[in-house]
Protein backbone atom coordinates (compact mmCIF):
# COMPACT_ATOMS: atom_id res chain seq x y z
CA UNK A 1 0.00 0.00 0.00
CA UNK A 2 1.79 3.14 -1.00
CA UNK A 3 2.25 5.61 1.63
CA UNK A 4 -0.03 8.52 2.64
CA UNK A 5 0.49 12.00 1.54
CA UNK A 6 0.14 14.46 4.51
CA UNK A 7 0.93 18.36 3.77
CA UNK A 8 1.63 20.97 6.68
CA UNK A 9 0.55 24.36 5.31
CA UNK A 10 2.42 26.87 8.09
CA UNK A 11 6.13 26.15 8.68
CA UNK A 12 6.58 27.65 12.29
CA UNK A 13 6.30 26.18 15.65
CA UNK A 14 3.27 24.06 15.36
CA UNK A 15 4.33 22.80 11.50
CA UNK A 16 7.88 22.40 12.17
CA UNK A 17 6.73 19.84 15.28
CA UNK A 18 4.19 18.35 13.48
CA UNK A 19 6.51 17.37 10.62
CA UNK A 20 8.71 15.95 13.44
CA UNK A 21 6.11 13.99 15.15
CA UNK A 22 4.29 12.43 11.75
CA UNK A 23 7.73 11.48 10.52
CA UNK A 24 8.26 9.46 13.49
CA UNK A 25 5.35 7.66 14.02
CA UNK A 26 5.74 7.09 9.78
CA UNK A 27 2.03 8.15 9.29
CA UNK A 28 3.05 8.82 5.60
CA UNK A 29 5.30 10.92 3.63
CA UNK A 30 5.45 14.93 4.87
CA UNK A 31 5.11 18.16 2.61
CA UNK A 32 6.10 20.70 4.82
CA UNK A 33 4.90 24.42 2.78
CA UNK A 34 5.41 28.12 4.45
CA UNK A 35 5.91 31.09 2.21
CA UNK A 36 9.05 32.00 3.80
CA UNK A 37 12.02 30.98 0.99
CA UNK A 38 13.90 28.70 2.47
CA UNK A 39 12.95 27.90 5.66
CA UNK A 40 10.81 24.90 5.27
CA UNK A 41 13.71 23.26 3.50
CA UNK A 42 15.71 23.98 6.38
CA UNK A 43 13.26 22.46 8.59
CA UNK A 44 12.99 19.63 6.63
CA UNK A 45 16.35 18.83 6.16
CA UNK A 46 17.15 19.19 9.57
CA UNK A 47 14.23 16.83 10.90
CA UNK A 48 15.05 14.16 7.68
CA UNK A 49 18.93 13.98 8.69
CA UNK A 50 17.35 12.01 11.88
CA UNK A 51 15.89 9.47 10.31
CA UNK A 52 18.49 7.17 11.09
CA UNK A 53 18.69 7.93 14.88
CA UNK A 54 15.33 7.99 15.17
CA UNK A 55 14.11 5.19 12.62
CA UNK A 56 11.78 6.25 10.25
CA UNK A 57 12.17 5.88 6.46
CA UNK A 58 9.57 8.19 5.37
CA UNK A 59 10.11 11.23 2.62
CA UNK A 60 10.45 14.47 4.63
CA UNK A 61 10.27 17.58 2.06
CA UNK A 62 10.04 21.33 2.58
CA UNK A 63 8.92 24.04 -0.32
CA UNK A 64 7.78 27.14 -0.92
CA UNK A 65 5.44 25.85 -3.62
CA UNK A 66 1.67 24.92 -3.26
CA UNK A 67 2.89 22.30 -6.44
CA UNK A 68 4.53 20.28 -4.02
CA UNK A 69 1.25 19.29 -2.12
CA UNK A 70 -0.63 18.53 -4.91
CA UNK A 71 -2.74 14.98 -4.13
CA UNK A 72 -2.54 15.33 -0.35
CA UNK A 73 -4.40 12.69 1.06
CA UNK A 74 -4.45 15.01 4.06
CA UNK A 75 -3.85 18.99 4.64
CA UNK A 76 -3.30 20.17 8.39
CA UNK A 77 -3.13 24.32 7.95
CA UNK A 78 -1.10 26.42 10.44
CA UNK A 79 -0.35 29.43 8.73
CA UNK A 80 -1.41 32.43 10.33
CA UNK A 81 -0.17 34.99 13.10
CA UNK A 82 0.38 33.40 16.36
CA UNK A 83 -1.19 35.14 19.60
CA UNK A 84 1.39 37.44 21.67
CA UNK A 85 0.69 38.90 25.08
CA UNK A 86 -2.64 40.58 25.58
CA UNK A 87 -4.05 39.33 22.22
CA UNK A 88 -7.01 37.75 22.15
CA UNK A 89 -7.56 34.83 19.20
CA UNK A 90 -10.34 37.45 17.71
CA UNK A 91 -7.82 40.09 17.34
CA UNK A 92 -5.95 37.43 15.15
CA UNK A 93 -9.27 37.58 12.37
CA UNK A 94 -8.90 39.98 10.24
CA UNK A 95 -4.95 39.25 9.17
CA UNK A 96 -5.48 35.35 9.38
CA UNK A 97 -8.48 35.37 7.49
CA UNK A 98 -6.62 36.96 4.35
CA UNK A 99 -4.11 34.09 4.99
CA UNK A 100 -6.38 31.82 4.90
CA UNK A 101 -8.77 32.60 1.90
CA UNK A 102 -5.47 32.23 -0.10
CA UNK A 103 -4.90 28.93 1.52
CA UNK A 104 -8.03 27.34 0.77
CA UNK A 105 -8.20 28.72 -2.94
CA UNK A 106 -4.40 26.38 -3.42
CA UNK A 107 -5.50 23.72 -1.46
CA UNK A 108 -8.55 23.35 -3.10
CA UNK A 109 -7.06 23.67 -6.37
CA UNK A 110 -4.04 21.12 -5.80
CA UNK A 111 -5.72 18.56 -3.37
CA UNK A 112 -9.36 18.74 -3.98
CA UNK A 113 -9.74 14.94 -2.26
CA UNK A 114 -7.87 15.79 1.01
CA UNK A 115 -9.07 15.72 4.14
CA UNK A 116 -7.88 19.19 5.85
CA UNK A 117 -7.78 19.79 9.67
CA UNK A 118 -7.34 23.37 10.93
CA UNK A 119 -5.25 24.57 13.94
CA UNK A 120 -5.08 28.00 12.68
CA UNK A 121 -6.89 30.98 14.75
CA UNK A 122 -9.60 32.36 16.05
CA UNK A 123 -10.19 28.34 15.16
CA UNK A 124 -13.95 28.29 14.80
CA UNK A 125 -13.74 31.11 12.34
CA UNK A 126 -11.11 29.64 9.93
CA UNK A 127 -12.73 26.48 9.71
CA UNK A 128 -15.92 27.80 8.40
CA UNK A 129 -14.09 30.18 5.83
CA UNK A 130 -12.11 27.51 4.88
CA UNK A 131 -15.51 25.31 3.98
CA UNK A 132 -16.79 28.33 2.38
CA UNK A 133 -13.99 29.36 -0.01
CA UNK A 134 -13.09 25.58 -0.95
CA UNK A 135 -16.64 23.94 -0.80
CA UNK A 136 -15.46 20.67 0.53
CA UNK A 137 -17.95 18.10 2.22
CA UNK A 138 -18.44 19.20 5.84
CA UNK A 139 -17.16 15.73 6.79
CA UNK A 140 -13.88 16.34 5.20
CA UNK A 141 -13.49 20.24 6.91
CA UNK A 142 -12.27 20.14 10.76
CA UNK A 143 -10.59 22.05 13.71
CA UNK A 144 -8.89 21.05 15.98
CA UNK A 145 -9.55 22.38 18.88
CA UNK A 146 -11.53 19.75 21.63
CA UNK A 147 -8.39 17.30 21.86
CA UNK A 148 -5.89 19.85 22.72
CA UNK A 149 -8.54 21.87 25.51
CA UNK A 150 -9.78 18.74 26.62
CA UNK A 151 -6.33 17.38 27.12
CA UNK A 152 -5.58 20.65 29.28
CA UNK A 153 -8.41 19.59 31.30
CA UNK A 154 -7.19 16.30 32.09
CA UNK A 155 -3.99 17.27 32.96
CA UNK A 156 -5.35 20.12 35.44
CA UNK A 157 -7.07 17.34 37.36
CA UNK A 158 -4.32 15.00 37.04
CA UNK A 159 -2.27 17.43 39.02
CA UNK A 160 -4.72 17.87 41.30
CA UNK A 161 -5.96 14.70 42.15
CA UNK A 162 -2.40 12.92 42.27
CA UNK A 163 -3.05 10.38 40.00
CA UNK A 164 -1.89 9.20 36.36
CA UNK A 165 -3.22 11.56 33.50
CA UNK A 166 -3.78 8.68 31.61
CA UNK A 167 -6.36 7.35 33.44
CA UNK A 168 -8.36 10.91 32.99
CA UNK A 169 -11.27 11.35 30.68
CA UNK A 170 -12.44 14.88 30.24
CA UNK A 171 -14.39 16.48 27.71
CA UNK A 172 -14.40 20.15 26.61
CA UNK A 173 -17.72 21.48 23.76
CA UNK A 174 -17.71 24.63 22.08
CA UNK A 175 -15.96 27.09 20.62
CA UNK A 176 -12.09 27.26 20.97
CA UNK A 177 -11.72 30.04 23.37
CA UNK A 178 -12.66 31.97 26.57
CA UNK A 179 -16.27 31.02 26.29
CA UNK A 180 -15.17 26.64 25.93
CA UNK A 181 -17.59 24.68 28.18
CA UNK A 182 -15.73 22.13 30.17
CA UNK A 183 -17.75 19.25 31.30
CA UNK A 184 -16.98 18.40 35.09
CA UNK A 185 -20.21 16.27 35.35
CA UNK A 186 -18.41 14.11 32.78
CA UNK A 187 -15.24 13.98 33.74
CA UNK A 188 -13.64 10.99 35.53
CA UNK A 189 -11.25 8.92 36.39
CA UNK A 190 -11.32 5.19 34.65
CA UNK A 191 -15.41 5.30 35.25
CA UNK A 192 -15.09 7.00 38.78
CA UNK A 193 -16.63 10.68 38.71
CA UNK A 194 -13.98 13.35 39.25
CA UNK A 195 -16.45 15.12 41.60
CA UNK A 196 -16.53 12.41 43.97
CA UNK A 197 -12.77 11.99 44.27
CA UNK A 198 -12.61 15.90 45.12
CA UNK A 199 -15.22 15.72 47.61
CA UNK A 200 -13.81 12.89 49.79
CA UNK A 201 -10.27 14.65 49.10
CA UNK A 202 -11.60 17.96 50.60
CA UNK A 203 -14.37 17.00 52.97
CA UNK A 204 -17.60 19.11 51.37
CA UNK A 205 -19.16 19.55 48.21
CA UNK A 206 -18.42 23.15 48.18
CA UNK A 207 -14.49 23.02 48.48
CA UNK A 208 -14.88 20.31 45.65
CA UNK A 209 -17.04 23.15 43.37
CA UNK A 210 -14.54 25.88 43.98
CA UNK A 211 -11.75 23.94 43.08
CA UNK A 212 -12.95 22.35 39.88
CA UNK A 213 -14.53 26.21 39.17
CA UNK A 214 -10.77 26.64 39.51
CA UNK A 215 -10.26 24.22 36.93
CA UNK A 216 -12.14 24.82 34.37
CA UNK A 217 -11.05 28.25 34.50
CA UNK A 218 -7.54 27.47 33.82
CA UNK A 219 -8.24 25.35 31.04
CA UNK A 220 -9.85 28.15 29.57
CA UNK A 221 -7.52 30.76 30.09
CA UNK A 222 -5.08 27.88 29.09
CA UNK A 223 -3.62 28.97 25.56
CA UNK A 224 -3.29 32.10 27.18
CA UNK A 225 -1.27 30.74 29.95
CA UNK A 226 1.02 29.18 27.75
CA UNK A 227 1.40 32.96 25.82
CA UNK A 228 2.09 34.87 28.58
CA UNK A 229 4.77 32.80 29.56
CA UNK A 230 6.41 32.21 26.27
CA UNK A 231 6.23 36.07 25.31
CA UNK A 232 7.39 35.59 22.14
CA UNK A 233 4.78 33.04 20.49
CA UNK A 234 1.79 30.38 21.44
CA UNK A 235 1.64 26.56 22.33
CA UNK A 236 2.87 24.28 19.68
CA UNK A 237 3.87 21.27 21.43
CA UNK A 238 0.49 19.95 22.58
CA UNK A 239 -1.51 21.47 19.62
CA UNK A 240 0.71 19.82 17.61
CA UNK A 241 0.42 16.32 19.45
CA UNK A 242 -3.47 16.76 19.66
CA UNK A 243 -3.39 16.80 15.44
CA UNK A 244 -1.31 14.12 15.80
CA UNK A 245 -4.22 12.25 17.31
CA UNK A 246 -6.45 12.99 14.90
CA UNK A 247 -4.47 12.08 11.88
CA UNK A 248 -3.63 8.66 13.08
CA UNK A 249 -7.57 8.11 14.02
CA UNK A 250 -8.17 8.98 10.30
CA UNK A 251 -4.97 7.27 8.89
CA UNK A 252 -5.86 4.21 10.95
CA UNK A 253 -9.57 4.38 10.68
CA UNK A 254 -9.45 3.84 14.38
CA UNK A 255 -13.14 5.26 14.74
CA UNK A 256 -12.06 7.18 18.10
CA UNK A 257 -14.66 9.46 19.90
CA UNK A 258 -12.69 12.62 19.81
CA UNK A 259 -14.24 16.35 20.50
CA UNK A 260 -13.36 18.37 17.58
CA UNK A 261 -14.67 21.54 15.84
CA UNK A 262 -16.93 19.58 13.05
CA UNK A 263 -20.22 21.09 11.21
CA UNK A 264 -23.51 20.86 13.10
CA UNK A 265 -26.61 20.20 11.12
CA UNK A 266 -28.79 20.22 13.87
CA UNK A 267 -27.06 18.66 16.56
CA UNK A 268 -27.38 20.39 19.62
CA UNK A 269 -29.78 22.23 17.96
CA UNK A 270 -27.29 24.07 15.86
CA UNK A 271 -27.16 24.17 12.32
CA UNK A 272 -24.81 25.86 9.49
CA UNK A 273 -21.96 26.68 12.46
CA UNK A 274 -18.96 24.89 13.23
CA UNK A 275 -18.82 24.04 17.03
CA UNK A 276 -16.49 21.69 19.28
CA UNK A 277 -18.52 18.42 20.11
CA UNK A 278 -17.85 14.70 20.11
CA UNK A 279 -17.31 13.04 16.94
CA UNK A 280 -16.54 9.08 15.47
CA UNK A 281 -13.24 9.84 13.85
CA UNK A 282 -12.08 7.74 10.74
CA UNK A 283 -10.78 7.23 7.04
CA UNK A 284 -14.04 9.39 6.06
CA UNK A 285 -13.15 12.37 8.19
CA UNK A 286 -16.03 13.29 10.17
CA UNK A 287 -17.88 10.33 10.09
CA UNK A 288 -20.93 10.70 13.12
CA UNK A 289 -21.52 13.73 15.49
CA UNK A 290 -22.26 12.10 18.69
CA UNK A 291 -24.61 14.31 20.91
CA UNK A 292 -24.24 14.05 24.58
CA UNK A 293 -27.62 15.13 27.03
CA UNK A 294 -26.30 18.39 28.74
CA UNK A 295 -28.57 19.45 31.91
CA UNK A 296 -29.77 22.95 32.22
CA UNK A 297 -26.71 24.66 33.07
CA UNK A 298 -24.58 22.62 30.29
CA UNK A 299 -26.95 23.97 28.23
CA UNK A 300 -26.77 27.69 28.94
CA UNK A 301 -22.99 27.60 28.87
CA UNK A 302 -23.34 26.03 25.86
CA UNK A 303 -25.62 28.11 24.18
CA UNK A 304 -23.45 30.62 25.32
CA UNK A 305 -20.51 29.20 23.75
CA UNK A 306 -22.04 28.89 20.28
CA UNK A 307 -23.49 32.21 20.31
CA UNK A 308 -19.72 33.62 20.76
CA UNK A 309 -18.82 31.79 17.80
CA UNK A 310 -21.75 33.09 15.60
CA UNK A 311 -20.82 36.34 16.32
CA UNK A 312 -16.99 35.13 15.61
CA UNK A 313 -18.71 34.22 12.13
CA UNK A 314 -20.58 37.60 11.16
CA UNK A 315 -17.52 39.70 12.45
CA UNK A 316 -15.38 37.50 10.15
CA UNK A 317 -18.18 38.10 7.25
CA UNK A 318 -18.93 41.98 8.04
CA UNK A 319 -15.42 42.21 7.64
CA UNK A 320 -15.81 40.95 3.56
CA UNK A 321 -14.78 37.35 4.24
Amino acid sequence: MPRKKISLIGGGQIGGVLTQLIAKRQLGDVVLFDIVEDMPQGKALDIAEASRVDGFDVKVTGTNSYEDTKDSDIVIITAGLPRKPGMSRDDLLTTNAEIMKVVAENVKRTSPNAIVIIVSNPLDAMVTLFKEISGFEPNRVMGQSGVLDSSRFATFIAWELGVSVKDINALVLGGHGDTMVPLKRYANVNGIPVMELLEKKYGSKEKADEVMNAIIERTKMAGGEVVKLLKTGSAFYSPASSTVAMVEAIIYDEKRVLPVCAFLQGEYGVNGYYVGVPVILGEKGVEKVIEIDLNEEEKALFENSVNAVKNLVADMKRLGY
